[in-house]
């Protein structure tokens, strides 16, 4: 079947790292964000709000805590966040003190329904002839984020997004195979996975990254090894720092 326009679109993403200095039209911007105030939410709740990052000096400060600082460039960050603190309010001005709004199921409906609304900003930016990149680096220190942003109790950081203008043009990423990725009915396995990906190895030592233009990517089987060697203390503790945000863990 031949793949309509949209899915072109999205069978040509490419993690755009640096904008061209135009800032995106007004009705383009609220056009975009029509596009999220119609994603669907986990029971209708809406559960979920966006912080549009304007003052630079701001921006410089997250792209601090990111570690990349053409996050400070980016014409658009929107910082998608948990936001179970609106309906809190909502049934408080009810008269229901609503125990329940701090549980991990409602923390966890309403960081899919960030990811998903993010996801559906990134397409129709997309289709609309963006770039964007997405910054889940702005987890690298969540509190730093949330004192920030000034996010009150039951809010979170989810996911960072940047949008603008291509002022480059990437390779096209390799993907592995679908069939190590997609299963029927149960999870499958395999012997050897290093066999399984061996030409996908081979394809990864062919594509340049612009952010070191002058040689090619590692093999995939080594990033892996590389990622698995990297840690930040910060990131480990990411569920204090949802605690601290109001939200019961109930960890035992």
């Amino acid at each position: 079947m031949k793949a309509n326009e949209t899915i072109q679109t999205q069978l040509a993403h490419r993690t755009i790292r640096e904008f061209k200095d135009q800032a995106i039209p007004n009705d383009v911007f609220e056009l975009l964000m029509e596009v999220a105030r119609q994603t669907a939410s986990s029971t209708g709740m809406q559960a979920c709000s966006i912080i549009r990052v304007t003052d630079q000096e701001m921006k410089d400060k997250i792209a601090e805590v990111c570690n990349q600082e053409y996050v400070a460039r980016a014409p658009e960050l929107l910082i998608f966040i948990v936001d179970q603190y609106r309906n809190y309010q909502i049934a408080k001005e009810k008269n229901y003190v609503a125990e329940h709004a701090s549980d991990m199921d409602r923390f966890f409906a309403a960081f899919t329904d960030a990811c998903i609304m993010a996801q559906n900003v990134v397409t129709a930016a997309e289709s609309m002839g963006l770039g964007t990149v997405y910054l889940g680096s702005i987890l690298n220190d969540s509190e730093k984020i949330c004192e920030l942003l000034k996010l009150p109790e039951l809010t979170f950081p989810v996911i960072g997004l940047g949008i603008g203008y291509p002022n480059q043009n990437p390779q096209l990423k390799p993907r592995m195979d679908m069939r190590l990725r997609v299963f029927e009915n149960t999870y499958r396995s395999f012997e050897s996975y290093l066999d399984e990906i061996k030409e996908y190895d081979k394809e990864m030592r062919t594509y340049y990254d612009l952010r070191d233009p002058d040689r090619p990517l590692d093999s995939f089987s080594n990033q892996v090894v590389v990622r698995f060697k990297q840690y930040n203390p910060k990131r480990q503790e990411i569920l204090n720092a949802v605690r601290k945000q109001g939200f019961d863990l109930k960890v035992k």
